[in-house]
């Protein structure tokens, strides 16, 4: 008898070893596995909806960057993701929020990732009637205290201040020097141009008036609003008073595709603009000539590091964050490129300050929580 309970006991052993080895690994607790959307075996699936479209050579082709970059390295099959064009017009705008709801009502992805402030409002309806769809907000504050169904939503900023202080103290710097052409050293007046005047436009312009005050206490900016991100045609015609009207030598463009006219308006008065969000002096090398550089707002890097953070159970929903210098937020653009455009004593000075920045010597001023009358003093200040 006791060989017989010998032997069965050996055979149960047997059958438990091989079911053991058919078993799949087992994922740590909170992680999800690698290619998997949590609980479901699938990939992860991103939607991209884009107020605007690609190929502003800025803000949303650094978006659409981002993912593209993730793809490639983690594949299709382990990450997919889908751009949606909703158009930037106000004839498009009455379609933004219908097309959010239709993604939500899908349920096919993971993750809908959408910015500017905008979409504020479509985002916290979407929210709230699909409070298990996961959703991403970038380059606009989105009040967690006051809106409603928050712990579905991540919120990435970027110190665009920060940056925006190196282009104002370099910008300050070329129209005083003596060793660029096209320059007159006299006027000392720079310019800005904004899409349209709200607390991040107006973010981009105190860092930027900052840094030239900070090189040039007699620094003149002129400073104008197209009024809308797409319009390169008035974004040209707004540049070229400051440049042929206004004396100015360097610009600043922030107004994505519309922004795309003050570089043109500096190749036709053969003066200078700064781009902005993508590398535009590579993005268009027949006018690399008169673009110094790039203040890059890296959207595409935050939703790379977002997502991967979240296809590992790491990303906190119900919250915000804001990148600067420190987290690769934003950086500006040095390359040969750049060495060669500016001479060194301004590239030093640009890498002195930006360790100021870091370490946090220099506080730079922001716009996000001033009132308008506080906004309107500092720009009195440089008028």
């Amino acid at each position: 008898m006791k060989k017989i309970l010998s032997l069965l006991l050996a055979v149960m052993m047997i059958f438990s070893l091989a079911a053991c080895g058919q078993k799949p690994a087992e994922t740590p607790q909170g992680e999800t596995p690698k290619g998997e959307t949590p609980g479901t075996g699938k990939p992860y699936k991103a939607a991209l909806l884009l107020n605007g479209s690609l190929g502003d050579k800025s803000f949303f082709d650094s978006a659409n960057s981002g993912l593209e970059k993730l793809k490639k390295e983690l594949g299709a099959e382990i990450f997919d993701f889908k751009v949606e064009q909703m158009g930037a017009t106000p004839a498009d705008e009455k379609k933004w929020a219908p097309t959010v709801m239709d993604y939500c009502e899908k349920g096919e992805y993971d993750v809908i990732i959408m910015g500017t402030w905008q979409m504020i409002d479509a985002l916290e309806e979407a929210s709230k009637q699909f409070p298990d769809q996961k959703f991403m907000f970038f380059d606009e504050t989105y009040n967690f205290e006051e809106r409603v169904n928050n712990n579905n939503i991540y919120n990435v900023l970027y110190k665009q201040n920060e940056v925006s202080y190196l282009v104002g103290a370099a910008a300050a710097m070329m129209t005083t020097s003596k060793e660029l052409p096209n320059i007159d050293p006299a006027t000392k007046n720079i310019g800005f141009l904004g899409g349209m005047e709200n607390p991040i436009i107006n973010d981009f312009l105190l860092g930027y008036i900052q840094g030239a005050k900070d090189v040039e206490p007699g620094i003149k900016v002129a400073i104008a609003y197209v009024g809308n991100f797409y319009d390169s045609a008035a974004g040209k015609d707004l540049a070229l008073a400051q440049y042929q009207n206004g004396g100015v030598d360097v610009g600043y463009n922030v107004a994505g595709a519309a922004g795309l006219g003050q570089i043109e308006a500096a190749v036709d008065a053969k003066k200078y603009a700064f781009g902005v969000d993508s590398d535009q002096a590579a993005l268009l090398a027949d006018k690399a000539h008169v673009i110094p550089t790039s203040a890059l707002k890296n959207v595409g890097n935050s939703l790379y590091r977002a997502i991967k953070l979240d296809l590992e159970g790491k990303l906190e929903y119900g919250k915000a964050e804001s990148l600067g210098f420190a987290e690769g937020g934003v950086e500006i653009v040095k390359d040969e490129h750049y060495e060669k455009m500016l001479p060194e004593s301004i590239r030093t000075k640009i890498d002195e300050l930006e360790k100021k920045i870091t370490n946090g010597e220099i506080k730079v001023d922001t716009a996000l929580g001033k009132s308008t009358e506080e906004i309107k003093a500092i720009k009195d200040s440089v008028q």
